[in-house]
């Protein structure tokens, strides 16, 4: 097949049993010649590439010890497993749903306590996310559109410091980009079950990070509308079906915890009533536009864990500007143009048109997740990642329709042109911007491969020869993707993850060792003392939310019940249950900040004060009689 070559399938009357085969049409010579093994090489390079970038220094820290040590806590039990337990002791699950974590719980259980063996189902996620997006562009745009948004996402930025850490969103973009691949079949050969298997594929990433996977249903949903096979009537009728599908697995496991009785599972975090769905769709849905997050919360319990991090705030450009710009702004820009100038380059074609298909769905994929994050109250970098499978794949479908015949020569390199002298102004800037914590080569190599590059396109309007054509659209994907490129491999070399900025400065690298190395650094020395303490009590101790309690129960494996879940402000345990854990001897030493709130008080009142610990925390030492 080559890139001018389309699949399009026919659109069949409503009394038509089933569509016909779909057409293959080729249009003009392939850029990547008649070699069909050719796409098959270069598609290896780059998954080798990308496995290289996300696994190198696998075994490296930090994780995020929050959701390594509920990783830890459900490797060691069927019960804690399933319900997504955040303690060994089972008193409160994870604030988010389990389902990504699940598969690191898994690789523990199988491997042993390593952060290699937490980081590799990431590795893996990622690699395949890389397969799958090739397979979903080829389907519609061809293998070199395919090889492009295989490239392009590879390389950038956001999406290599994810795949390096131990977060829910490397599942979650595997997941829904299997989602698109299936609807993308479905628009070729209008199957039902291909939707249904859509669905199925969204419901489980809702599982890995909720409503994030429900927000691009809009653009599987209008896509198959507007260019799908059958009437209207039956695209709808397939459209409901997929959807009904989506959302029962995506409730599946919710309701079925909120059928089991609360003695009998953890207490839900996130929630002040032990309810799922308000985790769901409070704490970590709509929540999060205009209340208070969870790391906001957290920062005010004054735990002294610096969790005071900068985020723009919401805003139009926010994702263009600052460590976003730099995690996944660069092509960000021009994947908006090329998809918006390629819906408007297909018009007057048949609704079945592939590439017009192909620009709508990762097109409107691309605008609701900018939405999104441009006005949600507070956003983590790593969220960006979301973003870079649609742009990659509109960039190799940009590709495709600048190589098809099928438009007049002057437009489609004014079309190429355009996108790659904003594409270099605007990484230039980003570079600039930078200032001395990137390279000093980059900026000066940015200028002059864009200048090579708009000399060719120009020099290819003068005389319109496929070399020169060639030649352009090769220098302009490397003029866009150098920099981010650089990027990425900045971040590989010196071992950054999901929490890190390209090129950041000494004060955001700071913040980043201060949260996730200098305070367990701090904490994990005093775990064989604490031991000695214990003095027969079940629990290592309690301390004061879940982000405290982490760094113990990674580094043990040992209870360390947390008080106040992750934010410190749900109701679990009560102060009635607390005090029956003390008289019972569960545990003796708790570790707190001053708090006003009740049951820290009360700890403060009758335990022994044993001194500070490390993060300005302070020492408690409860004996039964404390709570006789």
């Amino acid at each position: 097949m080559t890139v001018g070559a389309h699949v399009a399938p026919s659109v069949p009357p409503p009394s038509s049993p089933a569509p016909p085969a779909p057409r293959h049409g080729h249009n003009r010579t392939s850029l990547v010649g008649n070699s069909p093994s050719l796409p098959r090489v270069a598609l290896l390079g780059i998954v080798a590439l990308a496995g290289l970038s996300y696994a190198w220094a696998l075994n490296r820290d930090p994780l995020e010890p929050y959701y390594a040590a509920s990783v830890r806590s459900m490797s060691m039990s069927w019960h804690d497993f399933f319900f997504g337990a955040f303690d060994p002791a089972r008193t409160v699950t994870l604030d988010k749903l389990p389902g990504a974590f699940w598969v690191q719980a898994l690789a523990v259980r199988a491997f042993g306590v390593h952060t290699w063996a937490i980081v590799l189902p990431q590795v893996v996620e990622g690699i395949l996310t890389v397969l799958v997006l090739y397979r979903a562009v080829a389907r519609l745009a061809g293998p070199v559109a395919g090889l492009v948004a295989a490239g392009v996402v590879a390389v950038s930025p956001a999406t290599v410091a994810l795949d390096r850490g131990n977060i829910s969103d490397s599942l979650m973009i595997l997941l829904v980009v299997l989602a698109a691949d299936a609807v993308s079949s479905a628009l070729v050969y209008g199957r039902q079950g291909m939707l249904v298997l859509a669905g199925v594929w969204v419901g489980l990433a809702f599982q890995a990070k909720m409503i994030e996977a429900w927000m691009l249903l809009p653009a599987f949903g209008l896509v198959y509308l507007l260019c799908g096979p059958w009437s209207t009537a039956r695209r709808v009728r397939q459209l409901l079906v997929g959807a009904a599908v989506a959302a029962v697995v995506s409730l599946s496991w919710m309701t079925a915890v909120s059928l089991v009785p609360a003695s009998h599972r953890p207490y839900v975090d996130g929630s002040h009533n032990d309810s799922v769905y308000e985790q769901v769709f409070v704490y970590n849905g709509f929540g999060r536009f205009g209340d208070q997050t969870p790391l906001q919360l957290l920062a005010g319990q004054s735990l002294g864990l610096g969790l005071n991090q900068k985020i723009p705030p919401a805003a139009p450009n926010r994702l263009l500007r600052g460590d976003f710009g730099l995690d996944t702004g660069w092509l960000l820009p021009a994947g908006l143009v090329v998809a918006l100038g390629g819906i408007v380059s297909r018009r007057g074609r048949p609704r079945g048109d592939p590439l017009r298909a192909c620009f709508v769905l990762w097109g409107v994929w691309l605008a609701t997740l900018i939405v999104v994050f441009s006005w949600t109250t507070t956003i983590n970098s790593y969220y960006t990642a979301a973003l870079t499978p649609a742009v990659a794949a509109l960039l190799g479908a940009g590709v495709s329709a600048v190589w098809s015949a099928e438009r007049s020569g002057w437009l489609r390199r004014v079309a190429l042109a355009v996108p790659v002298a904003g594409t270099v102004a605007y990484g230039a800037w980003l570079v600039d911007g930078a200032g001395a914590h990137a390279p000093g080569w980059l900026l000066p190599s940015v200028i002059v491969v864009g200048v090579v590059a708009l000399v060719a396109a120009l020099a290819s309007m003068a005389w319109r020869t496929e070399a020169l054509l060639a030649a352009a659209l090769a220098a302009g994907l490397l003029a866009g993707v150098l920099a981010p490129a650089v990027a990425s491999a900045e971040l590989v070399a010196q071992s950054k993850g999901a929490f890190d900025t390209p090129f950041e400065s000494a004060q955001d690298a700071a913040y980043v060792d201060r949260v996730f190395v200098d305070t367990p650094a701090q904490i994990v020395p005093l775990i064989p003392r604490l031991e000695s303490l214990q003095n027969g009590a079940p629990y290592l101790l309690a301390t004061q939310t879940s982000a405290v309690a982490s760094v113990f129960i990674y580094a043990s494996g040992l209870e360390a019940l947390p008080i106040g879940g992750f934010t410190g402000t749900i109701p679990s345990p009560t102060l009635s249950q607390l005090k029956s854990d003390i008289r019972d001897g569960l545990f003796h030493l708790v570790l707190t900040a001053p708090s006003h709130d009740p049951r820290l008080r009360w700890i403060a009142s009758h335990c022994l004060k044993a001194g500070k610990a490390a993060s300005g925390l302070r020492n408690y030492y409860c004996m039964p009689a404390d709570a006789g």
